[in-house]
């Protein structure tokens, strides 16, 4: 299945997303996570197309094709870019969809379903997939995360970056070299030097220096009424499983509307990118279709 590549204005942005299958179908919202691009739902995208849906891979303001934000301190954040998935959906014309989220995307996911900030994108999301995030992270990963997104490195040559990638998102779980090369091929920009560099606006760290405690969001999942399924890395340190418990008793949870798996051989976050991961998918999407 060939997918388009496809560009739209959303809160006065160029918007850049992929598109697979066909327009009638149930549609799937697949949103990347932090410092990556649409392009990580690519495998992801191919089985749920085969399995008959239409799934949307955004490249979030900032990452891959869309525009950069003309406002950094004000728009890199939770708030903003549950706007820009609401009016996303009210451009493609879509009046409801399943969301899987990886990272930064489940969270996106989280608070539009929650309707606290979008109200209108509260009935919009049938079930949402959380993989490898939660309304609550530990301090020491996003620690981690602020050292190295702030600083994107360069390179002289895609050999480079591609090590790079493989060593930084080791984490992902098993990738085939091929899937290696096109994570980077896919997740690459050229600086005017010819150097390489990682698709993303450095700025995007402004997420975390200007809007402290963003992703602390216990009060959209509590608000939360849909299945929700989380998929964690067995190995996170994103993910506390102490945090997962808690999901358990709160929100979703309280209503036995929460599931929780762990995916052995990964960190954060799994790739979405064999069977084993699909097919959770598929079973949680299957709940609401």
């Amino acid at each position: 299945m060939t997918a388009l590549s496809r560009y739209v204005q959303c809160a006065g942005y160029e918007l850049h997303f992929m598109e697979w299958g066909a327009e009638d179908a149930p549609v799937v919202i697949a949103w990347h996570g932090l410092a990556r691009t649409g392009r990580d739902m690519d495998a992801l995208a191919q089985f749920l197309v085969g399995q008959g849906f239409r799934v949307i891979c955004p490249d979030t303001i900032g990452r891959g094709f869309s525009q950069w934000s003309r406002a950094p301190k004000d728009e890199y954040c939770l708030r903003f870019y549950a706007r820009l998935a609401r009016e996303l959906f009210d451009a493609l014309g879509i009046e409801r969809a399943h969301w899987v989220g990886t990272s930064m995307g489940g969270a996106i996911g989280t608070v539009c379903a929650s309707g606290l900030w979008e109200p209108s994108m509260q009935d919009r999301i049938a079930t949402l997939v959380l993989n490898d995030n939660a309304p609550q992270l530990a301090e020491a990963a996003l620690a981690r995360i602020k050292a190295y997104a702030g600083q994107p490195p360069v390179f002289d040559s895609m050999a480079e970056l591609e090590q790079f990638f493989r060593t930084a998102y080791t984490p992902f779980g098993w990738l085939s070299d091929l899937e290696w090369r096109k994570l980077t091929e896919t997740s690459t920009r050229r600086l005017s030097d010819g150097r390489v560099t990682p698709h993303y606006d450095p700025a995007i760290i402004q997420q975390f220096t200007e809007h402290e405690n963003d992703y602390l969001i216990w009060p959209h999942y509590d608000a939360l009424d849909l299945p929700v399924l989380l998929l964690r890395g067995v190995n996170s340190d994103l993910v506390l499983k102490d945090v997962a418990e808690q999901m358990q008793t709160r929100g979703p949870g309280s209503k036995g509307l929460f599931e929780w798996i762990e995916v052995p051989d990964c960190g954060h976050a799994p790739a979405l990118n064999v069977d084993a991961h699909w097919q959770a998918v598929l079973s949680h999407l299957n709940k609401a279709r």
